[in-house]
């Protein structure tokens, strides 16, 4: 299939305060974008695309000069691929408090001149929709044909039909959850507190101190691979490998205790040096939280259709078989909410074995029901051109 190409990320700052969730607010801030395709004369053709934890506003294409630099989500989004950049234009959006290029710990505080540290303010999904809705103002985009996420992007998917009802014709929620579950929080806090008791945290003011909290954020990457995986393909891919290949039992244990002996921990290592040298400990310390405060049902009572009473858009959801980390049962819970509201709703469970990856892997039934959902919001944003606007289902 074709490639985007070589594209170019966008910025735009903002002067007025962003309101939080939290009570705070953010003064002053920048947003990095990048947009794939074209906007049609009546902007009735653009789908937001919400990142996850460690990735960006890079969604598809390349960087002219860099090897490698795929955008995270290259394989769905591009011309003739499911999210069809000929018939769609993409927004990607990089999330206030993350650390590629949106205002985050790593930028400088107005109100004291040095990085902002430890004290960024805390954000949520709710305040990650309210900034990505403000740059959509900016961009001229009342309404999206949809919304698309996976994992914590599916949150804000979700979030979006919640906070801006009216704005977006078609919610896809990916392999996410309605909250998280207190395993799912827990794995999150040890994942914490492996960088908060770095030595070279220092509060989170270790930029001051000119260190980074490396050895944290590679056992918080370690912890979070391993949720991210199945236990079927970590047996395929590894199993009880060792890295001489097995050997006899005198050179087996001829291992330190500290040393790397089985392929796994080879694997995990690597994942962890190679995160610890990009992304930001602050960062990964916001997001996750921003994970765990993820309830829309809370102001309900624990009711998810009271939740979703005010939803007017239709709804796709997609869970995986082996995704233990979210599993389809919560994709079900979400189900039955809008099911419950008489919302339009289909719903897709995948029989895959990669776990919780594998809303990011080539599946060719995943591909192609997502194809199948764009053909068909193309040609319902076609028909649009002789329509009324869209303002909600009836309920």
């Amino acid at each position: 299939m074709n490639s985007l190409g070589h594209v170019t990320p966008q910025s735009r700052h903002f002067n007025e305060p962003l309101p939080l969730q939290s009570g705070a607010q953010l003064r002053d801030y920048t947003l990095v974008y990048e947009t794939y395709g074209t906007l049609n004369a009546d902007k009735t053709n653009a789908v937001l695309v919400c990142h996850a934890l460690n990735a960006s506003h890079h969604v598809a294409g390349t960087y002219a000069g860099q090897e490698r630099s795929e955008g995270w989500w290259d394989n769905l989004v591009g011309p003739g691929k499911p999210l069809d950049t000929n018939r769609f234009f993409v927004i990607g959006v990089n999330n206030p408090g993350s650390c590629f290029g949106s205002t985050g710990p790593t930028h400088t505080n107005p109100a004291t001149g040095r990085p902002y540290g430890a004290d960024f303010p805390v954000v949520t999904v709710e305040d990650w929709v309210d900034a990505q809705a403000r740059l959509l103002d900016a961009l001229g985009v009342t309404q999206l044909a949809a919304v698309l996420g996976g994992s914590l992007g599916g949150m804000q998917a979700l979030g979006w039909s919640l906070r801006h009802p009216n704005r977006l014709r078609h919610c896809i929620a990916i392999a996410t959850a309605p909250n998280l579950s207190a395993q799912n929080i827990a794995f999150n806090e040890v994942a914490r507190r492996a960088i908060v008791t770095d030595p070279d945290f220092h509060g989170g003011h270790y930029t001051a101190h000119g260190v980074v909290p490396k050895r944290g954020l590679r056992v918080a990457r370690m912890i979070g691979h391993i949720t991210y995986l199945s236990d079927d393909v970590m047996a395929s891919k590894f199993g009880r490998l060792t890295r001489n290949g097995g050997g006899d039992a005198s050179s087996r244990f001829a291992y330190s205790t500290q040393d790397i002996e089985f392929e796994i921990e080879s694997y995990l290592r690597y994942q962890g040096d190679k995160f610890s040298d990009y992304f930001d400990a602050n960062t990964y310390l916001l997001i996750t939280r921003a994970l765990d405060y993820f309830d829309p049902a809370r102001e309900h009572g624990g009711d998810l259709a009271a939740a979703f009473a005010k939803a007017r858009c239709r709804f796709q959801l997609v869970s995986f078989t082996t995704d233990w980390r979210f599993s389809p049962a919560r994709s079900r819970e979400i189900v039955k909410a809008l099911v419950d509201n008489r919302h339009a709703v289909s719903y897709a469970e995948i029989e895959a074995p990669h776990g919780h990856d594998a809303f990011l892997l080539d599946d060719a039934r995943y591909h192609a029901l997502l194809r199948a959902c764009f053909d068909n919001i193309a040609k319902e944003t076609e028909a649009m051109k002789s329509a009324p606007i869209f303002t909600g289902l009836a309920v």
